[in-house]
């Protein structure tokens, strides 16, 4: 057998029932926000993630799959759709033919770490981005939208963290002032914290080395920083936070690992899923489409990944919807019959499913059990001289003498609550 690469994984059924309940959730609930689906490819070149995603991030210096093409081109696997979403609103104009540019996304993603619980190279994440509007209201809106998507998938125990990190025009006094309360202690961070004081100081907030953390503790706080502008968009992101009704958490530590972030950012955090426990994030990025070959607009968005969503879930939440009929069938005629009915379920568009081996009725009702099938129809010699099906309620064992005429609407009447 050759198993799959490390880090990669299958998801099988029993599990992808978990997936499709937070695709359906979210779909429904961007579009009621008016975002619109957009696919944009797996590959895309090297440099939009060197430039969009910064020179500096972990991502790019040490995550990123890219390889060099057949044709000499520098590509790479994305590792996080933003700049992929930011290439496609430029290329094809989509602020000229949509009313507000609102995309979402859904899609796997790639990066070089060291696999663990919830994290693997191969990822999933939805994603979602605004462009165009400056309006600290919008930050509310997509913050609230983050906040719906959560609980609409019945993810308890999550917390809201909330903080600014300014923009181009304060930003380099809040690195200064890092560097400064930094002085010799540098030194003592961890390695990666020691480049990152050289190349871009806001990047020790992403420090996980525990070593680490009560010199981090101690070092300025960017809200202290804010230019006026950056100041007032932050105090009108809150005050609409409290008219959503949005309970949040400030964090100074909230800086997130993209270098394009400006202004809000932000992350949802669980508590049912271990140490690695942001399961949403996001923020502004008011300068990277301009960054990347476009016109000067402003951008908002987050991503969230799909394996930790669907870690965080409750158990229950993979059966929702499902509502399986069985039918059975004894004798050759009564086959062929059990077969159109088949096909006439599916077409009604009720879940449906037989027993084609020509087992024994013992046998087809086994099979009824394994599949939870909620009805289980039978046909015989009798129910066919009587124009009937036998309906057997799976679960209290009861049955009814159903006619073959009026048999899709029984079954409507009575899984419709489940299918809908």
């Amino acid at each position: 057998m050759i198993p799959a690469i490390r880090g990669t994984h299958d998801i099988l059924p029993g599990e992808v029932e978990r997936w499709q309940r937070v695709e359906d959730v979210s779909r429904r609930l961007f579009e009621r926000y008016g975002y619109a689906e957009v696919r944009t490819p797996v590959i895309e070149r090297e440099e939009l993630f060197a430039k969009g995603t910064g020179e500096t991030t972990d991502i790019v210096q040490k995550e990123m799959y890219a390889f060099t093409d057949k044709g000499g081109e520098r590509i790479t696997l994305r590792p996080e759709a933003t700049p992929s979403l930011v290439r496609a609103f430029v290329e094809h104009s989509l602020e000229q033919s949509m009313p507000v540019p609102k995309i979402y996304l859904f899609g796997p993603m790639f990066r070089y770490e060291r696999p663990q619980k919830g994290r693997y190279r191969q990822f999933h994440q939805l994603d979602v981005e605004v462009f165009g509007i400056s309006d600290p209201a919008i930050d509310a809106e997509v913050l609230d939208l983050a906040w719906a998507l959560v609980t609409e998938l019945g993810i308890a125990n999550v917390e809201l963290v909330v903080n600014s990190v300014g923009c181009p025009a304060c930003r380099p006094a809040f690195s200064e002032a890092l560097v400064k309360a930094l002085g010799e202690d540098v030194g003592r961070l961890c390695a990666d914290c020691q480049r990152r004081a050289a190349t871009n100081p806001l990047r020790i907030f992403d420090c996980k080395v525990a070593q680490d953390q009560p010199l981090i503790d101690t070092l300025p706080h960017s809200t202290d920083y804010l230019c006026e502008s950056c100041k007032a968009h932050f105090a009108a992101v809150e005050r609409h936070l409290h008219v959503y009704g949005i309970p949040y958490r400030l964090s100074h530590r909230l800086v997130r690992g993209l270098d394009y972030y400006t202004r809000t950012t932000f992350e949802i955090l669980a508590g049912n899923i271990g140490a690695q426990n942001a399961i949403l994030g996001g923020g502004r990025y008011d300068g990277l489409v301009k960054q990347l070959g476009g016109p000067d607009r402003v951008g908002i968005g987050f991503a969230a990944g799909i394996e930790r969503l669907v870690l965080a879930m409750p158990e229950e939440a993979g059966a929702h919807g499902r509502v399986p009929i069985f039918v059975a069938s004894m004798g050759e005629a009564a086959r062929d019959s059990g077969i159109a009915l088949l096909r006439d379920l599916r077409r009604a568009g009720l879940e449906a499913h037989m027993e084609y081996e020509g087992r024994s009725i013992k046998s087809q009702m086994k099979r009824a059990d394994r599949l939870k099938a909620a009805y289980a129809l039978i046909i015989g010699d009798n129910e066919l001289a009587r124009g009937e099906v036998t309906v057997k309620n799976m679960r209290t064992s009861e049955q009814a003498q159903v006619p073959r005429a009026g048999i899709l609407d029984y079954c409507r009447a009575r899984v419709s609550g489940g299918q809908e």
